[in-house]
């Protein structure tokens, strides 16, 4: 089911690609959106990986250094049937993990020293499995490709601003769009539209990670808990993880303040609607 729902959130978001080129530039503004995000979006899906570590500080650690978190991770990579990615360490106190990285062959994971300070053997098996989730199932990937479209839509909204500014003729369906009033919606409107099914993507495919992990390990409550703990500490505990790479962490890190906006806009959907759901799933056991 949440693979549908983030197919159906990437068909939507083509779909408005469409619409919004088709609006303000034709096939041809389309195209020129299309090519700018493709070019953009290529460049951060290949290096975003050394981007993330490299902002948060995080660090590459041996076996003899963390031989606790080699030995879940290898378990864990094995039983996966994944290569074992290469293991960084991120020196701060707000316990946090990621993942990154464009393919199982090219991954990283990434843990806070409050991480490994904080959690419980099950606890630690529970976020582990949650970030090999995200690689086995290529959500850099499939984040890369909505970043690709929902930028696309956001440069042909711009184009189109541009134009109505300069007078030039946008798509063939001008005319009858009821004039400058329409234009002036969608520019508004498509950006927060395309955003807004991003973020709902990212919200599926936490969701899709926090399952698959729990099937992983053959339980769910190690990952609940270590989710319960990852939301109390992280209230207290300011984190220095910078928001570019806030989207990857597996709870939204503390950054100070906090409204009903920014969870509106939040990569990550409420953790008690996370836990509700781990909660309610049926582990299916081989055999």
């Amino acid at each position: 089911m949440k693979v549908l729902r983030t197919a159906f959130l990437l068909t939507a978001l083509t779909l408005a690609l469409i619409v919004v080129g088709d609006a303000f530039g034709g096939l041809n503004g389309m195209k020129i959106a299309l090519g700018f995000a493709v070019l953009l979006n290529a460049v951060a899906y290949f290096f975003s990986d050394k981007i993330a570590l490299m902002s948060s500080g995080a660090k590459p650690v041996s076996r003899e250094q963390l031989p606790r978190l080699y030995e879940v991770m290898e378990r864990l990579a094995g039983k996966a049937n994944l290569p074992v990615p290469k293991l960084y360490l991120v020196p701060e106190a707000a316990p946090n993990a990621f993942a990154t990285g464009r393919n199982p062959r090219h991954a990283s994971v990434a843990v806070t020293q409050g991480l490994l300070q904080l959690m419980n053997d099950d606890e630690l098996e529970g976020v582990i499995a949650h970030e090999l989730s995200h690689v086995r199932n290529y959500d850099i990937l499939i984040s890369s490709i909505a970043a690709t479209l929902a930028g696309a839509i956001t440069y042909a909204a711009r184009m189109g601003f541009w134009a109505s500014i300069f007078g030039y003729g946008g798509g063939r369906d001008n005319e009858r769009q009821g004039g400058g009033l329409s234009a002036i919606l969608m520019i508004i409107l498509a950006p927060i539209a395309a955003m807004m099914l991003q973020l709902g993507i990212s919200r599926q495919r936490e969701y899709a990670a926090d399952e698959s992990g729990a099937q992983m390990v053959g339980q769910q409550f190690g990952l609940i808990s270590a989710l319960q703990k990852l939301g109390a500490y992280n209230q207290r505990i300011p984190s220095n993880i910078p928001q570019t790479t806030s989207a990857l962490c597996i709870v939204k890190p503390n950054f100070g303040g906090g409204s009903v906006w920014s969870s509106l806009f939040s990569t990550h959907p409420p953790l008690e609607d996370r836990i509700a759901a781990l909660r309610e799933m049926t582990i299916s056991h081989p055999g």
